[in-house]
């Protein structure tokens, strides 16, 4: 029998990251904007793919 252990390596969270940072830099959020957007915007983003989803 084989005993191999397989890695999977998840590399969406850095690119996620990079991204975001990208977006607060180009709509010049202060520090306050950016984390209430970092909070609402996954809100609105699922509220509006459940919809079109379903």
């Amino acid at each position: 029998m084989s005993d191999k252990k397989h890695i999977k390596v998840d590399t969406t969270g850095p690119i996620w990251l990079i991204g975001w940072l990208f977006t607060l830099g180009f709509a010049k959020l202060t520090f306050g904007k950016a984390l209430l957007a970092l909070l609402i915007w996954p809100y609105y983003l699922g509220s509006i793919l459940a919809e079109k989803l379903s």
